[in-house]
């Protein structure tokens, strides 16, 4: 995935909130086990403190035996974690009885504390106890009436819960993460499966653009079925434009070129007149710029239609075939090399006048030998450019030759038939193409032209 890809960020965004909702779901879950711990915890521990105050509350059992009936070893051991004590309060001197596991140490009171009490009448806290110990403490304070008023508490220790809740989100965190894994790897495959009609789209536009299809096929799901339905809309409203456009060109030079041959006649007729000379120079300039920018204009109508493929390898054969029996009085050698699969995307007419140029150039100029290679490259992403060199080994140009004899109506040597607008002609539909012309000096001694097109 690209960096500025739809698929990154549909993907990094459902990772981003598959993370956050399983960090929130995580301490959820380790915060409601935790409670669930301490809620068994707490009712082993309201156990013996149940035992320890049916204990003082007997009268057969004097306090110091108190918690003989608890049943537990750990309270018989020294500084174990387990530990209960029961403290008189009513009396002017306390009188404290505690396991044998306490030592002579004391249990802290959760009163002192500040422990509200619940609403069954217990206090329930951590506290330290001896060895600094963390403890969880259970007290209540129970009132005998004449036989006395007693604080009972019973601790146990916190390592236990510490444990369990440790190996609980030890396992959380291993599930969760086996889950997340799995999360990624659908988000991704669902992210590919979202965007595919998508690429779909974009691969029929490329064969649209290539010229091998003319509108967009296939079903699509609804999201983007109206998206295509508009995409081949744009593609005939454009030809229909470009239709328009040919015609109005059409008709605006068939408009145009009749008057103007009228006063070029009138003109004519009235030899010795300095109006009528006058014009006629005006009239033929007229006329040269009409053709111009009538030219311009198709040529740019042309460009604009999508889909036109032509094949290159014909189009040359066929021009040096021409231009052999055209200068057929020049003892000229042509070399041909060129792929099959080349291709040009646009117009068949627009190539064969590009290349026809510099061919017709090529030979008018070379003593005896005219190259001809093609060649396909891609110098950036997705913008493939086929490469005609033209080369000769004719006299050449200086490099400020080669800068005028590109410009419209410039010619070096009056004694060679044509116009001067071969060149002009094939920069300006070079460049409406994206292409470009280059002309250096040959390999092989005379002039080299490379032209540059899109390729499909």
């Amino acid at each position: 995935m690209r960096a500025n890809s739809l698929a990154l960020r549909l993907f990094l965004s459902a990772t981003a909130w598959t993370v956050v909702i399983l960090l929130v779901t995580g301490f959820v879950l380790s915060g409601l086990y935790r409670q669930a711990v301490e809620r068994a915890f707490d009712r082993r521990l309201s156990v013996y403190l149940k035992t320890l105050i049916a204990d003082v509350a007997s009268p057969e059992i004097p306090n110091e035996k108190a918690g003989q009936t608890l049943g537990e070893p750990m309270f018989e051991l020294p500084l174990s974690g387990w530990y209960w004590q029961v403290t008189r309060l009513d009396g002017s001197k306390a009188e404290r009885h505690s396991s044998r596991s306490l030592w002579d140490s004391n249990l802290p009171r959760l009163e002192d504390m500040r422990v509200e009490t619940g609403s069954d009448g217990l206090r329930r806290s951590y506290a330290q106890g001896p060895e600094e110990q963390r403890l969880r403490l259970v007290e209540r304070t129970i009132d005998l009436g004449d036989e006395g008023k007693y604080l009972v508490s019973v601790g146990g220790d916190a390592a236990e819960i510490d444990d369990e809740i440790l190996s609980f989100d030890r396992a959380l965190a291993v599930t969760f993460a086996v889950l997340a894994a799995v999360l990624l790897l659908t988000t991704m495959f669902q992210v590919r499966f979202g965007l595919a009609p998508l690429k779909r789209i974009s691969d029929s536009l490329a064969a649209i653009r290539s010229g091998n299809a003319e509108r967009l096929q296939g079903n699509f799901p609804v999201e983007i079925a109206s998206l295509a339905r508009e995409t081949n809309a744009l593609i005939d409203a454009n030809r229909e434009i470009v239709e328009r456009a040919r015609t109005h060109v059409g008709n605006l030079a068939h408009a145009l070129k009749t008057p103007i041959s009228v006063m070029v006649n009138e003109a004519a007729a009235r030899p010795g007149d300095p109006l009528a000379s006058k014009v006629a120079e005006q009239t033929n300039i007229m006329r040269d710029q009409v053709t111009r920018h009538l030219e311009r204009a198709r040529l740019a109508a042309r460009v604009a239609v999508v889909g036109t493929v032509t094949d290159v390898v014909p189009v040359v054969h066929a021009l040096a075939r021409t231009m052999e029996k055209t200068h057929h009085g020049k003892d000229v050698a042509v070399q041909i090399d060129m792929p099959p699969e080349a291709r040009f995307r646009g117009e068949r007419q627009d190539l064969e006048e590009m290349v026809g140029n510099l061919v017709d150039n090529a030979f008018k100029w070379a003593s005896a030998r005219v190259a001809i290679e093609v060649g396909l490259e891609q110098p950036e992403p997705n913008r493939p450019v086929v490469r005609i060199v033209v080369d000769d080994d004719g006299p050449g140009l200086t490099p400020a030759e080669r800068q005028q004899v590109a410009r419209r109506g410039r010619r070096l040597d009056e004694t060679k038939p044509g116009s001067g607008l071969g060149l002009s002609i094939v920069v300006e539909l070079a460049a409406l193409y994206g292409g470009e012309l280059n002309l250096s000096n040959a390999p092989i001694g005379g002039l080299r032209a490379e032209l540059v097109l899109p390729a499909a």
